[in-house]
C-alpha cells in the first residue's frame, strides 16, 4: 500500500505533499534536520491522507495535487477529508 499525504508547517504555514509506503518514518524523516526545504518547515503534521494499493496510482495522485499550484486546492482536499492531523 501507498500513502498520498499532505503535511502542513505552523512555523512557515506551508503545505507539503509526497507520497510513500511508510507513513511514521516518511514524517519522521521530514522532522529531522537534513539541509532540506522540509528542515525550514520542522515541525510538520500530517492534514490529510489517500491509500492507493499501487506506487503508479499514489505518484499520479501526487502529480495531481501538484500541477494545481493551488493552496485552495489543497485547504479543499483537507476540508472535505476525516484525517485529524497528528505529529509523531
Amino acid at each position: 500500500m501507498f500513502t498520498v499525504y499532505i503535511l502542513y508547517s505552523e512555523k512557515i504555514n506551508q503545505f507539503y505533499t509526497g507520497y510513500t509506503n511508510n507513513l511514521t518514518r516518511r514524517l519522521s524523516e521530514h522532522n529531522r534536520r537534513k539541509g532540506k526545504f522540509t528542515d525550514r518547515g520542522i515541525p510538520w503534521i500530517v492534514v490529510h491522507t489517500e491509500n492507493f494499493s499501487t506506487k503508479k496510482e499514489a505518484e499520479n495522485r501526487e502529480t495531481q495535487i501538484k500541477n494545481k499550484k493551488s493552496r485552495s486546492y489543497i485547504e479543499n482536499i483537507i476540508r472535505s477529508s476525516d484525517t485529524r492531523a497528528f505529529r509523531l
